[in-house]
């Protein structure tokens, strides 16, 4: 391993020069086995590994993360899927193992944002995953080790420069971390709280049953936030992250921008959408923007375009909001994290019409009481964990 690998640029062309390094001189924890992974790439990469690893440690089970600019488009641990969530993340054609079905759930869940992303994997990368990964639109993986077989199959993606990183499981940073901002240090110490079912504990809300499903998915919603860019929350169902609203401003813009993920991940299951006639030349990407205009309220207007005709055999009918409702009415179990506490019951209205059940949340808002008597209107079970999760 070296101490530094020197980059082509840093977040932007302009911005040279540009490496990563060891102020101590030390070796890196990571080798490139192939490409030449960038800034940003290195950024994803590593806050990515910390959120798999973490996901491993709390709950046992391998997990995967796909990461957009510094934020989780996507994380899962494994969890079997389903026949449908195969069809609609288009692995019903592969054989799956943990680890590639996690990675698959991972970036499945939100295909739009998962498109170009950084793979991180908790356990090593076999067959399985690597033929995943060569045939998605992908930037890079982390992980700690590859076999044979796949490192061979990643080598040939992008024209044989597809980034690979191996990072040293057992590496472990120092308890004080630096950041510089406009040439000025901050120094702080890392954030090494231990996500667990000891935060779920204190529940104020009349329901106070939380299953052992809701509190894995409790645990995996608040893990995802602690590695993405706040405000943000994030809804988990089996496993897996459906919906995340990162880098908000507003609270409830994070609550309804995450919702509205979620509310696509199921409208994606309904048999209308699984049943759509589209021609047999249209590439995975496509479908997948498809499908986000099909079940979006744009959709009467690229009919009244014809642009059906660019992607389908036959004119699809539209949802009405009714067939919508009704449909995502269905949808329940859902768990919910949010990385600091919520203001106004607003959220919770909202967060109950994607079928959320359960809450983690820190709670000490001057509204806590209010926030508690809507959980209670709709029967649902909210955890104060007392702990914020910010992330910048």
């Amino acid at each position: 391993m070296a101490n530094e690998i020197s980059l082509k640029y840093g977040c932007n062309p302009n911005q040279k020069p540009s490496r990563v390094f060891m102020k101590d001189g030390s070796e890196l924890p990571v080798q490139v086995l192939n490409g030449k992974p960038g800034y940003i790439n290195f950024l994803d990469a590593f806050n990515s590994w910390q959120l798999v690893r973490e996901l491993k440690q709390a709950t046992g089970l391998p997990a995967a993360a796909s990461f957009k600019h510094v934020s989780p488009a996507g994380a899962a641990v494994y969890v079997p899927l389903s026949d449908t969530l195969k069809k609609i993340y288009f692995v019903d054609d592969l054989e799956l193992s943990p680890i590639a079905s996690a990675y698959a759930a991972a970036r499945g869940a939100d295909r739009m944002s998962s498109y170009g992303d950084w793979a991180a994997l908790s356990d090593v990368c076999d067959r399985e995953t690597a033929a995943l990964l060569a045939r998605e639109v992908s930037d890079g993986v982390i992980a700690p080790g590859y076999t044979e077989e796949a490192l061979a199959i990643l080598k040939t993606k992008r024209k044989g420069n597809y980034n690979v990183v191996q990072i040293d499981e057992n590496y472990t940073p120092a308890p004080i971390e630096h950041k510089d901002v406009f040439g000025i240090t901050f120094e702080q110490g890392r954030n090494e709280l231990k996500i667990d079912g000891d935060m779920l504990n204190d529940l104020p809300t009349a329901n106070k049953t939380l299953t052992e499903e809701a509190k894995r998915d409790l645990i995996v919603s608040l893990i995802t936030l602690k590695y993405t860019q706040s405000n943000s929350v994030c809804y988990v169902k089996h496993g897996q992250a459906i919906g995340v609203g990162a880098g908000q401003q507003s609270r409830v813009h994070c609550t309804r921008l995450a919702g509205n993920k979620a509310d696509n991940w199921y409208l994606r299951q309904s048999p209308r959408v699984l049943s759509l006639p589209f021609k047999p030349d249209i590439r995975r990407p496509d479908r997948d923007n498809t499908i986000d205009v099909y079940i979006s309220d744009d959709y009467m207007d690229v009919l009244a375009d014809g642009q059906w005709e660019n992607f389908f055999t036959e004119k699809p009918q539209p949802f009405t909001r009714e067939e919508r409702r009704a449909w995502l009415d269905g949808m329940t179990g859902v768990a919910l994290g949010s990385d600091a506490f919520f203001p106004f019951g607003d959220n919770i209205e909202r967060a109950h019409k994607s079928g959320v059940q359960f809450i983690a949340q820190p709670g000490g808002s001057i509204r806590d009481d209010n926030v508690i008597e809507v959980c209670d209107r709709y029967g649902i079970a909210m955890a104060f964990t007392g702990i914020r999760l910010f992330h910048h």
